[in-house]
Protein backbone atom coordinates (compact mmCIF):
# COMPACT_ATOMS: atom_id res chain seq x y z
CA UNK A 1 0.00 0.00 0.00
CA UNK A 2 1.09 3.60 -0.56
CA UNK A 3 2.34 5.19 2.62
CA UNK A 4 1.30 8.58 4.00
CA UNK A 5 4.09 10.36 2.08
CA UNK A 6 2.87 8.86 -1.17
CA UNK A 7 -0.64 10.14 -0.50
CA UNK A 8 0.80 13.59 0.21
CA UNK A 9 2.67 13.46 -3.10
CA UNK A 10 -0.55 12.52 -4.88
CA UNK A 11 -2.29 15.47 -3.23
CA UNK A 12 0.51 17.77 -4.44
CA UNK A 13 0.04 16.54 -8.00
CA UNK A 14 -3.74 16.99 -7.79
CA UNK A 15 -3.18 20.52 -6.44
CA UNK A 16 -0.88 21.34 -9.33
CA UNK A 17 -3.49 19.99 -11.74
CA UNK A 18 -6.19 22.20 -10.24
CA UNK A 19 -3.94 25.28 -10.37
CA UNK A 20 -3.01 24.71 -13.99
CA UNK A 21 -6.58 23.90 -15.01
CA UNK A 22 -7.97 27.16 -13.59
CA UNK A 23 -5.25 29.15 -15.33
CA UNK A 24 -5.60 27.18 -18.53
CA UNK A 25 -9.37 27.45 -18.76
CA UNK A 26 -9.06 31.22 -18.47
CA UNK A 27 -6.83 31.18 -21.54
CA UNK A 28 -8.44 28.29 -23.45
CA UNK A 29 -9.40 30.67 -26.23
CA UNK A 30 -5.66 31.12 -26.95
CA UNK A 31 -5.03 27.39 -27.52
CA UNK A 32 -4.78 27.77 -31.27
CA UNK A 33 -1.77 30.06 -30.82
CA UNK A 34 0.15 27.14 -29.32
CA UNK A 35 1.75 24.35 -31.31
CA UNK A 36 0.79 20.71 -31.20
CA UNK A 37 3.48 18.64 -29.43
CA UNK A 38 4.52 15.00 -29.55
CA UNK A 39 3.42 13.66 -26.19
CA UNK A 40 6.14 10.97 -26.04
CA UNK A 41 8.69 13.43 -24.64
CA UNK A 42 6.72 16.11 -22.77
CA UNK A 43 6.56 14.28 -19.40
CA UNK A 44 10.34 14.20 -18.92
CA UNK A 45 10.75 10.59 -20.14
CA UNK A 46 10.46 8.71 -16.85
CA UNK A 47 6.79 8.85 -17.76
CA UNK A 48 6.52 8.43 -21.53
CA UNK A 49 3.67 9.70 -23.71
CA UNK A 50 1.86 7.61 -26.31
CA UNK A 51 2.88 9.32 -29.57
CA UNK A 52 5.09 7.54 -32.10
CA UNK A 53 5.92 10.37 -34.49
CA UNK A 54 5.40 10.77 -38.23
CA UNK A 55 5.74 7.84 -40.65
CA UNK A 56 9.26 7.62 -42.06
CA UNK A 57 10.79 9.81 -39.35
CA UNK A 58 14.36 9.01 -38.27
CA UNK A 59 16.32 10.43 -35.36
CA UNK A 60 19.45 10.12 -33.25
CA UNK A 61 18.77 10.32 -29.50
CA UNK A 62 21.43 10.29 -26.79
CA UNK A 63 19.49 9.58 -23.57
CA UNK A 64 21.09 9.60 -20.13
CA UNK A 65 19.61 8.31 -16.87
CA UNK A 66 21.53 9.11 -13.68
CA UNK A 67 21.09 7.99 -10.06
CA UNK A 68 22.48 9.81 -7.04
CA UNK A 69 22.75 9.01 -3.35
CA UNK A 70 22.57 5.88 -1.22
CA UNK A 71 22.00 5.44 2.51
CA UNK A 72 24.83 5.20 5.04
CA UNK A 73 27.04 7.99 3.73
CA UNK A 74 29.70 8.14 1.05
CA UNK A 75 29.34 9.37 -2.51
CA UNK A 76 27.18 7.61 -5.08
CA UNK A 77 26.71 8.71 -8.69
CA UNK A 78 25.93 6.35 -11.57
CA UNK A 79 24.76 7.14 -15.09
CA UNK A 80 23.84 5.18 -18.19
CA UNK A 81 23.67 6.75 -21.65
CA UNK A 82 21.94 4.99 -24.53
CA UNK A 83 22.97 6.15 -28.02
CA UNK A 84 19.63 5.52 -29.70
CA UNK A 85 18.63 5.32 -33.33
CA UNK A 86 14.88 5.88 -33.67
CA UNK A 87 12.84 4.91 -36.73
CA UNK A 88 9.08 5.19 -37.31
CA UNK A 89 8.11 2.79 -40.14
CA UNK A 90 4.40 3.59 -39.74
CA UNK A 91 2.43 6.09 -37.65
CA UNK A 92 1.40 3.19 -35.39
CA UNK A 93 4.84 1.68 -34.76
CA UNK A 94 8.28 2.86 -33.66
CA UNK A 95 11.63 1.07 -33.32
CA UNK A 96 14.51 2.31 -31.16
CA UNK A 97 17.88 0.63 -30.55
CA UNK A 98 21.48 1.39 -29.60
CA UNK A 99 24.47 0.64 -27.34
CA UNK A 100 24.73 1.80 -23.73
CA UNK A 101 27.67 3.49 -21.98
CA UNK A 102 27.81 3.63 -18.17
CA UNK A 103 29.77 5.75 -15.72
CA UNK A 104 30.29 4.85 -12.05
CA UNK A 105 31.54 7.18 -9.32
CA UNK A 106 31.16 5.32 -6.01
CA UNK A 107 33.17 6.03 -2.89
CA UNK A 108 32.59 5.07 0.73
CA UNK A 109 29.10 3.62 0.25
CA UNK A 110 28.41 0.71 2.64
CA UNK A 111 27.97 -2.58 0.77
CA UNK A 112 29.42 -1.29 -2.51
CA UNK A 113 33.02 -1.39 -3.77
CA UNK A 114 34.66 1.95 -4.57
CA UNK A 115 34.63 2.49 -8.32
CA UNK A 116 35.45 5.34 -10.70
CA UNK A 117 35.17 4.20 -14.30
CA UNK A 118 33.30 4.33 -17.60
CA UNK A 119 32.45 1.32 -19.75
CA UNK A 120 30.42 0.21 -22.75
CA UNK A 121 27.73 -1.67 -20.91
CA UNK A 122 25.47 -3.45 -23.36
CA UNK A 123 22.66 -2.89 -25.81
CA UNK A 124 19.01 -1.91 -25.65
CA UNK A 125 16.13 -1.98 -28.13
CA UNK A 126 12.55 -0.77 -27.94
CA UNK A 127 9.47 -1.69 -29.94
CA UNK A 128 6.45 0.61 -29.55
CA UNK A 129 3.00 -0.08 -30.99
CA UNK A 130 -0.12 2.08 -30.73
CA UNK A 131 -3.02 0.21 -29.10
CA UNK A 132 -5.55 3.07 -28.94
CA UNK A 133 -5.20 6.13 -31.17
CA UNK A 134 -6.20 9.55 -29.89
CA UNK A 135 -8.96 10.07 -32.44
CA UNK A 136 -11.75 9.40 -31.78
CA UNK A 137 -10.68 8.22 -28.30
CA UNK A 138 -9.77 11.01 -25.83
CA UNK A 139 -7.06 8.76 -24.35
CA UNK A 140 -4.22 7.31 -26.44
CA UNK A 141 -2.35 4.16 -25.37
CA UNK A 142 0.91 2.64 -26.66
CA UNK A 143 2.56 -0.65 -25.70
CA UNK A 144 6.35 -0.54 -25.33
CA UNK A 145 8.61 -3.61 -25.08
CA UNK A 146 12.29 -2.98 -24.33
CA UNK A 147 14.70 -5.95 -24.26
CA UNK A 148 18.04 -5.15 -22.63
CA UNK A 149 21.48 -6.70 -22.18
CA UNK A 150 24.09 -5.35 -19.74
CA UNK A 151 27.61 -6.55 -18.95
CA UNK A 152 27.88 -4.58 -15.70
CA UNK A 153 25.53 -4.25 -12.76
CA UNK A 154 23.55 -1.03 -13.09
CA UNK A 155 23.86 -0.26 -9.36
CA UNK A 156 27.40 -1.34 -8.41
CA UNK A 157 29.31 -1.57 -11.70
CA UNK A 158 30.42 -5.14 -10.98
CA UNK A 159 30.85 -7.47 -13.97
CA UNK A 160 27.68 -9.47 -14.63
CA UNK A 161 25.57 -10.95 -17.39
CA UNK A 162 22.16 -9.29 -17.22
CA UNK A 163 19.06 -9.65 -19.37
CA UNK A 164 15.87 -7.67 -18.86
CA UNK A 165 12.57 -6.89 -20.56
CA UNK A 166 10.85 -3.63 -19.70
CA UNK A 167 7.15 -3.76 -20.63
CA UNK A 168 5.23 -0.53 -20.33
CA UNK A 169 1.76 0.78 -21.13
CA UNK A 170 2.09 4.46 -22.04
CA UNK A 171 -1.14 6.49 -21.95
CA UNK A 172 -1.96 10.18 -22.16
CA UNK A 173 -4.86 12.58 -22.62
CA UNK A 174 -5.10 16.18 -23.82
CA UNK A 175 -7.00 18.04 -21.09
CA UNK A 176 -6.77 21.48 -22.73
CA UNK A 177 -6.06 21.64 -26.46
CA UNK A 178 -2.34 22.12 -27.09
CA UNK A 179 -1.82 23.27 -23.48
CA UNK A 180 -2.43 20.76 -20.67
CA UNK A 181 -1.65 17.02 -20.86
CA UNK A 182 -1.96 14.11 -18.45
CA UNK A 183 0.26 11.03 -18.69
CA UNK A 184 0.00 7.60 -17.12
CA UNK A 185 2.41 4.65 -17.29
CA UNK A 186 2.17 1.07 -16.02
CA UNK A 187 5.50 -0.78 -15.77
CA UNK A 188 6.58 -4.41 -15.39
CA UNK A 189 10.28 -5.27 -15.71
CA UNK A 190 11.64 -8.77 -15.03
CA UNK A 191 15.42 -9.29 -15.03
CA UNK A 192 17.84 -12.16 -14.66
CA UNK A 193 21.47 -11.63 -13.63
CA UNK A 194 24.53 -13.83 -13.18
CA UNK A 195 27.70 -12.63 -11.52
CA UNK A 196 31.06 -14.09 -12.61
CA UNK A 197 30.83 -17.89 -12.18
CA UNK A 198 27.72 -17.39 -10.08
CA UNK A 199 24.11 -18.56 -10.26
CA UNK A 200 21.32 -16.79 -12.10
CA UNK A 201 19.27 -14.52 -9.85
CA UNK A 202 15.87 -13.16 -10.86
CA UNK A 203 14.20 -9.92 -9.86
CA UNK A 204 11.28 -7.80 -11.02
CA UNK A 205 9.98 -4.26 -10.70
CA UNK A 206 6.40 -3.00 -10.82
CA UNK A 207 5.65 0.68 -11.31
CA UNK A 208 2.81 3.11 -11.86
CA UNK A 209 3.06 6.81 -12.67
CA UNK A 210 0.98 9.93 -13.14
CA UNK A 211 2.25 13.14 -14.73
CA UNK A 212 1.04 16.56 -15.78
CA UNK A 213 2.59 18.74 -18.50
CA UNK A 214 1.63 22.32 -19.41
CA UNK A 215 2.79 24.26 -22.47
CA UNK A 216 3.56 27.64 -20.90
CA UNK A 217 4.81 29.29 -24.11
CA UNK A 218 4.97 27.82 -27.62
CA UNK A 219 7.39 24.84 -27.72
CA UNK A 220 8.18 24.94 -23.96
CA UNK A 221 6.43 22.53 -21.59
CA UNK A 222 6.84 22.21 -17.82
CA UNK A 223 5.25 19.72 -15.46
CA UNK A 224 5.47 17.29 -12.56
CA UNK A 225 5.95 13.53 -12.47
CA UNK A 226 4.96 11.07 -9.71
CA UNK A 227 6.16 7.44 -9.66
CA UNK A 228 5.46 4.52 -7.33
CA UNK A 229 7.90 1.59 -7.70
CA UNK A 230 7.97 -1.85 -6.02
CA UNK A 231 10.91 -4.26 -6.21
CA UNK A 232 10.77 -8.05 -5.81
CA UNK A 233 13.11 -11.00 -5.74
CA UNK A 234 11.91 -13.36 -8.46
CA UNK A 235 10.69 -12.61 -11.98
CA UNK A 236 6.99 -12.80 -11.06
CA UNK A 237 6.71 -10.65 -7.89
CA UNK A 238 7.79 -13.58 -5.71
CA UNK A 239 9.21 -11.82 -2.65
CA UNK A 240 8.73 -8.12 -1.85
CA UNK A 241 12.01 -6.32 -1.01
CA UNK A 242 11.06 -2.65 -0.97
CA UNK A 243 9.22 0.27 -2.55
CA UNK A 244 9.76 3.95 -3.27
CA UNK A 245 7.82 7.03 -4.32
CA UNK A 246 9.53 9.59 -6.57
CA UNK A 247 8.30 13.11 -7.28
CA UNK A 248 9.87 15.88 -9.30
CA UNK A 249 9.68 18.51 -12.06
CA UNK A 250 9.88 17.93 -15.80
CA UNK A 251 10.90 20.13 -18.73
CA UNK A 252 10.50 19.90 -22.52
CA UNK A 253 11.83 22.30 -25.15
CA UNK A 254 11.36 22.08 -28.91
CA UNK A 255 14.58 23.93 -29.70
CA UNK A 256 14.23 23.84 -33.49
CA UNK A 257 11.97 22.02 -35.99
CA UNK A 258 14.20 18.92 -35.82
CA UNK A 259 15.84 19.33 -32.39
CA UNK A 260 14.29 18.86 -28.94
CA UNK A 261 15.23 18.32 -25.31
CA UNK A 262 13.37 16.46 -22.55
CA UNK A 263 14.48 16.36 -18.90
CA UNK A 264 13.32 15.28 -15.44
CA UNK A 265 14.72 15.31 -11.90
CA UNK A 266 13.03 13.27 -9.17
CA UNK A 267 13.60 12.68 -5.45
CA UNK A 268 12.57 9.67 -3.40
CA UNK A 269 10.11 11.25 -0.96
CA UNK A 270 9.09 8.07 0.84
CA UNK A 271 9.82 4.37 0.72
CA UNK A 272 9.99 1.18 2.72
CA UNK A 273 12.37 -1.76 3.05
CA UNK A 274 11.18 -4.73 5.15
CA UNK A 275 13.03 -4.96 8.44
CA UNK A 276 14.52 -1.47 8.16
CA UNK A 277 13.19 1.49 10.16
CA UNK A 278 14.30 4.17 7.67
CA UNK A 279 11.50 5.79 5.69
CA UNK A 280 13.42 5.48 2.39
CA UNK A 281 14.59 2.38 0.49
CA UNK A 282 18.24 2.84 -0.50
CA UNK A 283 18.91 -0.84 -1.19
CA UNK A 284 16.67 -1.11 -4.25
CA UNK A 285 16.52 2.57 -5.24
CA UNK A 286 18.62 5.73 -5.21
CA UNK A 287 17.86 8.93 -3.31
CA UNK A 288 17.53 10.97 -6.51
CA UNK A 289 17.33 10.19 -10.19
CA UNK A 290 17.47 12.31 -13.35
CA UNK A 291 16.96 11.85 -17.06
CA UNK A 292 18.05 13.93 -20.06
CA UNK A 293 17.22 13.22 -23.71
CA UNK A 294 18.22 15.12 -26.85
CA UNK A 295 16.70 14.32 -30.23
CA UNK A 296 18.12 15.22 -33.64
CA UNK A 297 15.87 14.29 -36.57
CA UNK A 298 17.31 13.69 -40.01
Amino acid sequence: MLQRGALSATAMLVGLSTFICFGGVARAQDADAFHEVETKYIFGNFTVGSSTGIEGEKAFEPETEANFGKGGGGHYGVSQTTLEYEYTPTQYMQIVFGPTVSYYNIHGVPGLDDRNMAAINGFEAEFRSVLIDRNPSPIAVTLSLEPEFHSRDETSGAKVVNYGLEAKLEADAELIKNRLFWGFNLLYEPETTRADLGQWENESTFGISSALAYQIVPNVVIGADLWYLRHYDGAAFNSFTGDAVYLGPTFYWKIAPKVLMSAAWETQITGHEPGVSARLDFTDFSRQRARLLLEFEF
